[in-house]
């Protein structure tokens, strides 16, 4: 029987294999890992009607305020209308108003715009979602409990 010698060179260079192939496969490892997690969580997560205050302009007869809408739940909407309070910077409610919203379609984003007359768009400072006034074509808490609010630049916008 022959015996084969394994020499130093080979078996450093088996080594260097083998710890090449854990060094890759550890990190890619943990990025699956991290995806399956995230769809998991995504998977957990409760659908939800997101509006996000966009943006505010001046007009000649007030300010526009322009709504970004993500319905994300599993149901159209065919109206929602919201009572909001609009604040000045000093705090002071300075408008209490319905805005409507109309339909959100499930899965769908949508923008709308509302001119509201006689109020100063550089003296907004938050907009607050009073309540619901409609909020027909879906279960009742679809409107306001599974409601997300966000806003992008300088005026305040929640619930």
């Amino acid at each position: 029987m022959r015996r084969r010698s394994v020499t130093r060179c080979d078996a450093s260079r088996g080594w260097g294999v083998f710890l090449k192939a854990v060094l890759i496969s550890a990190p890619l490892s943990g990025f699956v890992a991290n995806d399956i997690s995230a769809l998991a969580q995504d998977a957990d997560a409760t659908p939800v009607l997101s509006i996000e205050l966009n943006g505010a302009e001046p007009t000649e007869r007030g300010c526009r305020l322009t709504f970004v809408v993500k319905n994300q739940l599993e149901q159209d909407i065919d109206r929602a209308a919201y009572e909001v309070a609009l604040f000045g910077k000093d705090g002071l409610v300075k408008k209490l108003t319905a805005l409507d919203f109309q339909a959100f379609p499930a899965g769908q984003t949508k923008v709308r715009q509302f001119d509201l007359a006689d109020l100063d768009c550089g003296d907004l400072g938050r907009v607050l979602i009073n309540g619901v006034t409609a909020c027909e074509g879906a279960d009742e808490d679809a409107c306001m409990a599974r409601l997300e609010t966000a806003a992008r630049g300088e005026i305040a916008f929640g619930r």
